[in-house]
């Protein structure tokens, strides 16, 4: 691939340093995918530019007429703090016609709010959890439809935020604690799910037009306490000491060529249907039928060397300079 001046994106407070000499564990996961992917851009010879993003947008427009970028990587997943305002960055970048990494708005937004994907898979005829939404300052009154247990979770934050063993809720009252958590500790709406008993698994989908997709990935779980509920809490996905102590890991899934071939098919049928481009994660649970529900889309996933999507593209041969070369060619293609 030819070298490109890259201009990539990211929460200001996340700038990573040149060097992990020094920096605990810690410290480097706070800004691992940065580092990652900026290292690897300058190794491949390209011209990087790393802007810090916070509240102002006039940042990145000054980027891009004294850099003068080729593409923009993108990894912000937030704006000035409010993670629906990503996509908001995206179009900003498309009236600039910038060639970019990652999702388009539209995907962006579809993708975001939980509640509204699920209605467009069900339209589709694809398996989603059955759920209903809580708005804040609104009556907490949980429809007869919906037997427990339940899941309780943010409607539109990501990465496990607010999600603990107590969002699996057994009963009325401790359904009406956990949503009253979400809105006041998370700050947002509520979706309350179906909880889906079984295994979770993750699909990689990248492409625009024609689309790869990787080995099934899972969350083992296995160590944890013998009453825990096993899913993907804070504490699984960021808390190395608790991943350490309870031999929480991801690796490719067990399972058979039938089951793989129907969760591509069906990754690829969600990631059109959700208008979805660049690269994406498709969270699913699986019960023991075989039965795989799609809890949400992640576009734009964590892309460190060793998260999910890195690790299921090494799997199939895809090493991570070719993975983010291959992100940079997808970008480019982009019509701007």
């Amino acid at each position: 691939m030819k070298k490109l001046r890259v201009m990539v994106l990211m929460h200001k407070e996340l700038l990573p340093p040149d060097s992990l000499e020094g920096k605990t564990r810690k410290e480097i996961d706070e800004w691992r995918t940065e580092y990652d992917v900026v290292s690897t851009l300058k190794e491949l010879g390209h011209d990087v530019l790393e802007l810090g993003v916070g509240d102002e947008v006039l940042p990145i427009r000054m980027g891009i007429e004294e850099f003068k970028p080729n593409i923009i990587f993108n990894l912000l997943e937030a704006f000035n703090g409010e993670c629906t305002y990503d996509q908001n960055v995206v179009a900003y970048l498309e009236l600039l016609r910038q060639h970019y990494t990652g999702c388009n708005p539209r995907g962006l937004t579809l993708a975001r709010d939980k509640a509204l994907s699920k209605k467009i898979l069900n339209y589709h005829r694809i398996r989603a959890p059955a759920f209903v939404v809580f708005p804040m300052g609104k009556k907490i009154k949980r429809p007869r439809r919906l037997e427990f247990p339940l899941i309780v979770k943010s409607l539109v934050e990501e990465a496990s935020r607010g999600i603990s063993q107590a969002s699996v809720v057994e009963n009325d009252e401790k359904l009406a604690e956990r949503v009253k958590f979400i809105h006041e500790r998370v700050g947002t709406d509520a979706i309350v799910e179906q909880y889906i008993k079984g295994r979770e698994l993750y699909v990689g989908v990248m492409g625009t037009n024609r689309l790869q997709v990787f080995p099934v990935w899972e969350l083992f779980l296995d160590n944890l306490p013998k009453d825990a509920v096993k899913i993907a809490t804070e504490k699984v996905k960021w808390d190395p000491k608790y991943q350490e102590r309870h031999a929480i890991a991801w690796r490719k899934a067990d399972v058979t060529k039938e089951e793989e071939d129907k969760l591509w098919k069906v990754s690829k049928r969600i990631y059109r249907r959700l208008g979805l481009s660049g690269y994406a994660r498709l969270d699913y649970r699986m019960n023991e039928k075989g039965d795989a529900y799609l809890l949400e889309a992640n576009p734009n996933p964590n892309i460190a060397k060793n998260d999910e999507f890195a690790t299921s593209a090494m799997a199939m041969g895809l090493e991570y300079p070719k993975l983010l070369e291959r992100l940079l060619r997808i970008g480019m293609k982009r019509p701007v």
